[in-house]
């Protein structure tokens, strides 16, 4: 069975029909495979960018596969493989849209990874992610996350018309070892608040600009 473009030759090939049930037709549907399949893909995922990008901040590599596992990514990966096609939906769900949904598509998918690893083994299950995101990771531009988080904030924001992000310093924490900043970044519009800290207010406010693009990421 051809599933995200690529042929597996199932063991148990009711792992793949529970991957593509939707929780909509009941108990047996995709949710716990989704869950496991969140936690592969994010571990695929960190080892090849650590290969691939050596000199790649921590936080880098951070922001840089937030933008690969996030929800609107998956979704993308669902339609191009066209996934929406044998996703199993109830009535209602039907009626709702569901197929069209980029939470049900970006779900879907990683129950499929799910799937993969439980009937396949780690390592099959490594090699199918990698091939099934080979798209998406030739299109990564480190140089664009290589811009200081305040400076790729705004960026962001202005793309969509957004005001820009306000920070506030909330509170100075000082001890016998060092002076720690405790800042906040709002976006007004998107009704989001972010609190970090650093060892100077500029830290902290990259610290929460970097936190803030994680939240935008999730929306």
């Amino acid at each position: 069975m051809k599933v995200l473009g690529q042929k597996v030759a199932w063991l148990n090939i009711n792992l793949i029909s529970q991957a593509l049930t939707h929780r909509s037709l009941g108990k047996q549907n995709n949710e716990r495979l989704e869950f496991l399949g969140d936690s592969i893909l994010s571990l695929v995922i960190s080892e090849l960018l650590y290969i691939k990008y050596p000199n790649l901040t921590e936080g880098e590599l951070s922001r840089v596969r937030s933008q690969l596992v996030k929800g609107k990514t998956l979704a993308e990966v669902a339609r191009f493989y066209q996934l929406g096609e044998q996703i199993k939906l109830g009535q209602g769900e039907i009626k709702s849209g569901g197929v069209n949904k980029s939470s049900v598509l970006a779900d879907a998918v990683e129950a499929v990874f799910g799937a993969v690893l439980l009937d396949q083994g780690f390592d099959q299950a490594k090699q199918f992610i990698e091939n099934v995101m080979q798209p998406w990771l030739e299109k990564i531009n480190p140089d664009v996350i290589k811009k200081d988080a305040k400076s790729h904030l705004q960026e962001i924001l202005q793309q969509q018309g957004l005001e820009l992000p306000q920070y506030k310093l909330l509170e100075v924490i000082d001890s016998d070892q060092d002076t720690v900043f405790r800042v906040n970044c709002r976006v007004t519009s998107m009704n989001l608040v972010i609190e970090s800290k650093g060892s100077s207010i500029k830290k902290a406010e990259q610290s929460a600009a970097s936190k803030m693009i994680d939240a935008l990421d999730q929306q």
